[in-house]
């Protein structure tokens, strides 16, 4: 009788593992950066300010409470910011020469098995901090718990939709000083002026022409009309639509720079 043996699992999960590994040892030191500071910045922002808003009676809040109305779209900014913090670092550290990369790219793992399953612990972070917020938002009575089921896998498409072309794009940088760059001057401007903070209807027409162009602009819309209940198939399909289009091209992009500076 001929014995058989359980297949190995495929090298994107084998590389998944390695990240899984790593975070068991230092999760704690994550809990801070990915959960902890949006909290914080949502009770001060939307509960400390809210209230000078809400007294206000803002026409651009549409009958909702500045809380409700902000809660959603920071939900949306902490996905990008997570996806750039576990995307750009780690893919630039990991392809320098000591770097894990490199090591698993001297086995018969390809590059493109290697950015594959590094993608998936992007995507693991990525939701187990969006879950610790939509579970926190909902406590509060932010969001209603009936809207909230389809705000973690918006805010996991956002945050994809940012960790694929970020890190296709990381693994090809020299100097750290230009994830930096990126960071202050792309990621920054657009958590301010993406409408998280506040409608873009408020903005001239062509700033917000602009705006309507970047992908957390989708994202916080997707998030908010998921959570205030004003979704619309149409609205809802363009959305996704776009944030599928940026993931989509990540992946096919990081494919092929991982496989010309891992084979490098």
């Amino acid at each position: 009788m001929a014995l058989t043996f359980p297949s190995a699992p495929p090298p994107a999960l084998r590389e998944f593992g390695y990240w899984m590994h790593r975070y068991r040892r230092v999760w704690r030191g994550t809990v801070v950066v990915s959960v902890v500071n949006p909290l914080l910045f949502l009770a001060a922002m939307g509960v400390g300010l809210g209230k000078l808003v809400d007294h206000g009676g803002s026409g651009y809040l549409h009958g909702a409470s500045y809380l409700t109305f902000f809660a959603p779209g920071l939900l949306a900014a902490a996905a990008m910011q997570n996806a750039f913090v576990d995307s750009a670092g780690p893919a630039f550290q990991s392809a320098r020469k000591r770097g894990n990369y490199r090591a698993a790219a001297a086995t018969p793992m390809r590059p493109a098995d290697v950015f594959a399953g590094h993608l998936l612990f992007m995507a693991f972070r990525i939701a187990i901090s969006a879950l610790a917020f939509v579970i926190v938002i909902v406590a509060t009575g932010a969001v209603p718990w009936r809207h909230s089921p389809l705000l973690l896998p918006a805010a996991l498409l956002t945050g994809l939709a940012f960790a694929a072309p970020i890190a296709a794009w990381a693994i090809t940088v020299t100097q750290f000083a230009r994830i930096n760059g990126v960071f202050r001057f792309v990621l920054m401007p657009l958590y301010m002026f993406s409408g998280t903070f506040y409608s873009t209807e408020q903005l001239p027409g062509w700033l917000r022409s602009v705006i309507e162009c970047t992908p957390l602009y989708h994202g916080i819309q997707l998030c908010r009309e998921l959570a205030l209940g004003t979704a619309t198939p149409a609205a809802t399909g363009v959305h996704i639509g776009y944030l599928v289009a940026m993931t989509t091209a990540g992946f096919l992009l990081g494919r092929r720079t991982y496989t010309r500076y891992l084979h490098s």
